[in-house]
């Protein structure tokens, strides 16, 4: 069998950068890149931006409107909300990412899985899959929670054992096609292994659609993460945390505003960077879902 008859369709990594030069590299790709990367410069400068330490309480500075002595005003412990907005990002980031990374992996694996091997190892698979969406969503990540107590592991732990199931679904829909195209019966005429094809052949030509999924899912992970935190199931006071600084002033909503509005327009902005880096790779990539 000659070379060429091995040669498989255009992976990721080759087809992003040709897609990014004929778009020319702008839109909603381009902005949501922008968006993401002042969150990530934010994040790593945190401790150079924040003006104050965002947990330190003063008792003589509570309630305070936005002034230029505290640009976005403070808490009801008299802590600066823009130093706790500049911290927070460092954790809603990694819940935003994480969150993210665990199911895909999980995903990935079980969905390369199913789709190569089919038959009963597919069937026990999809089993599996329709027993976890039987469950609403949030009720099982609740459920979850409770049962290994509040805090950002656990957050990390209920993720993956949820949301993994709509990587494998993507995942598995790829592999059923792909497992019969011509680069894969030649791998498999050579007498390569089960483990090469399926992971060196055939799933890096399946992973365009569940990346671009990862960057729309990112948003929902996101808004779960501050979900859970505003539940008190989250990342725990005093440490900044957007959900947190929102269930922490929902009782001032009315008198200290600011105190919920901006954590919530940080989560907004967050939020709209990863939908548009998201549906700007789908666009250019030809693979929005």
């Amino acid at each position: 069998m000659s070379a060429p008859a091995l040669a498989a369709p255009r992976r990721l990594t080759g087809i992003l950068p040709a897609a990014w030069r004929a778009h020319g590299g702008v839109g909603p790709l381009a902005i949501g890149a922008a968006i993401l990367g002042v969150w990530l410069a934010v994040a790593a400068l945190a401790p150079v931006l924040a003006p104050y330490d965002p947990i330190v309480q003063d008792a003589a500075a509570r309630l305070q409107a936005p002034t230029l002595a505290h640009p976005l005003g403070t808490d009801n412990f008299g802590r600066d909300i823009l130093s706790r907005i500049i911290f927070g990002a460092r954790i809603d980031l990694e819940i935003a990412v994480l969150g993210v990374v665990f199911p895909f992996a999980i995903g990935t694996v079980v969905g390369t899985l199913a789709g190569y091997f089919g038959g009963l190892v597919d069937t026990l698979f999809m089993r599996l899959i329709d027993i976890v969406l039987a469950f609403p969503f949030l009720v099982l990540m609740l459920a979850i929670l409770a049962i290994l107590g509040p805090g950002l592991s656990s957050f990390f732990i209920a993720m993956a054992l949820v949301g993994w199931v709509s990587y494998a679904r993507l995942v598995r829909a790829q592999l059923l096609v792909l497992r019969h195209a011509d680069f894969a019966v030649a791998a498999r005429s050579l007498g390569y292994g089960h483990l090469r094809i399926m992971f060196h052949h055939l799933l890096p030509n399946a992973l365009v659609g569940p990346c671009v999924f990862a960057m729309s899912d990112a948003v929902l992970v996101l808004l779960n993460g501050a979900a859970i935190s505003y539940l008190g199931l989250g990342v725990q006071p005093p440490l900044a945390e957007w959900g947190v600084m929102v269930f922490e002033g929902q009782s001032f909503i009315t008198t200290a505003w600011w105190i919920t509005v901006f954590p919530g327009l940080a989560i907004v902005l967050l939020a709209l960077g990863f939908s548009l880096f998201g549906d700007g790779l789908g666009e250019i990539l030809g693979a929005r879902e």
